[in-house]
């Protein structure tokens, strides 16, 4: 074996080859917070969902990993499903909704803080929607009943401009 010098594709196209410039959502973008708080009010059924926050339209990077929320769902078996609506993309492509694209199936019997992103990990936790109108990121419960006063409080971490 021998030492290496090796570049992340990122360094490669900025400085080795200079083949290109690096997006916002790489490079020197700014990390923005989407803060939702919800109550839950009366009884949702399974599959029930809450629309949390809207993404801004344009090139945004979701930071999955440093995000985080604390749930109270406490009702038994509770997992929390996070995913995101049908959005048109920037070229004018439909894209379809993904219920748990960004987490799928986590344990919300007790409460307390989650991370969350878990279903992005072949992205580094990561994942970038490009969007002519935003995206809409929802919380559902597939399991169990939300019952009435149950909480999701949390911040949704984005890299934009």
């Amino acid at each position: 074996m021998a030492i290496t010098t090796q570049y992340s594709t990122e360094y490669d196209t900025a400085y080795i080859s200079k083949t290109g410039n690096l997006d916002t959502t790489q490079m020197h973008g700014r990390v923005r917070c989407a803060y939702f708080t919800h109550d839950q009010s009366g009884a949702g059924d399974a599959a029930s969902s809450i629309a949390l926050c809207k993404l801004p339209a344009g090139r945004v990077r979701l930071l999955g990993r440093q995000s985080e929320a604390y749930v109270n769902w406490t009702t038994g078996l509770a997992t929390l499903d996070l995913g995101w609506d049908a959005y048109t993309s920037l070229e004018g492509v439909a894209v379809t909704a993904d219920p748990n694209g960004i987490d799928d199936g986590v344990n919300v019997e007790a409460a307390g803080f989650q991370s969350l992103g878990s279903a992005l990990t072949a992205t580094g936790g990561t994942k970038v929607f490009n969007s002519q109108d935003g995206v809409v990121i929802r919380a559902t419960s597939q399991d169990t009943a939300i019952i009435d006063g149950n909480d999701l409080v949390g911040c949704l971490l984005y890299v934009v401009d």
